[in-house]
């Protein structure tokens, strides 16, 4: 089976009516062009001061999950919702949580972001998630009508255990949305979301934010779409837009038939 999936860069403000008309504008765009599954950044609704993450933070079923339900919906599109931090009752801080939809606007997997950002950088910078943030438990994959659909957010990528749990669960297809940091970007972006892909011979589509937001750090851009074997298909440097290609879970097959590393995994 062969279609075609997209993913949307952009960088996002402390303006959700902007970012989400933005999101749509470029979701509508990929449509436009034919795909059939498309994929948002990391907190793409809402970035801005992190004493106010919680004042935004919203539950699920809420005014944003409800907006990308109808999207995917009247657009006839497997939609992964980028993440959004997610409202936890009677507690200070939110999930970060990626949503995905099916086509008839039905939610059919949430995905709570396991690994959280905290790090001192050499710029000066100290990015500290756990802060204002909860860790999510919880590894999943979503069975659906273009494959397996295994999900994950930005900083995960730096722990292939947790996408080794993905394969072992039959992930076909992996996201990793993202608002990766401009300075760790450079150095290691483009490495993890290609080995993340090599070893567990699955396609891997990593939206990225880009530029430096007025409220918090630059990120690094850069999204792209990677097959089975690592090859780049598509790549978008830096600016808002969408970058698309074809999904061919045949190939995959034959990938893991001619390669069958993931049957030769010895557990040392």
């Amino acid at each position: 089976m062969k279609f075609i999936a997209a993913a949307v860069q952009m960088v996002a403000t402390d303006d959700k009516a902007a970012n989400l008309a933005e999101a749509e504008h470029w979701l509508r765009e990929a449509v436009h062009q034919g795909a059939r599954l498309a994929v948002l950044p990391e907190v793409f609704i809402w970035r801005g001061s992190k004493k106010f993450e919680r004042v935004f933070a919203e539950p699920i079923p809420g005014p944003t999950s409800d907006k990308l339900a109808g999207l995917a919906r009247e657009l006839k599109i497997h939609l992964v919702g980028g993440s959004i931090l997610e409202e936890i009752p009677a507690n200070p801080k939110a999930y970060n949580t990626s949503l995905l939809f099916d086509p008839s606007g039905s939610l059919i997997a949430a995905y709570r972001k396991i690994h959280l950002f905290d790090v001192d950088l050499a710029n000066g910078a100290s990015l500290r998630e756990s802060e204002t943030r909860a860790h999510g438990g919880d590894v999943v994959v979503a069975q659906t009508e273009l494959g397996a659909l295994g999900l994950s957010v930005c900083y995960d990528l730096r722990f292939p255990e947790l996408y080794r749990r993905l394969a072992d669960r039959g992930a076909q297809l992996i996201f990793a949305p993202s608002a990766f940091t401009a300075f760790t970007g450079r150095a290691h972006w483009e490495t993890l979301v290609r080995a993340r892909a090599i070893e567990n011979q699955a396609y891997v589509i990593a939206a990225d934010q880009f530029g430096k937001s007025a409220k918090s750090f630059e990120c690094h851009g850069h999204s792209m779409i990677v097959d089975p074997w690592g090859t780049i298909l598509a790549e978008l440097a830096d600016g808002p837009g969408v970058v698309m290609a074809e999904i061919d879970l045949d190939r995959l097959a034959n990938v893991r038939a001619e390669l069958p590393a993931l049957e030769h995994r010895k557990l040392l």
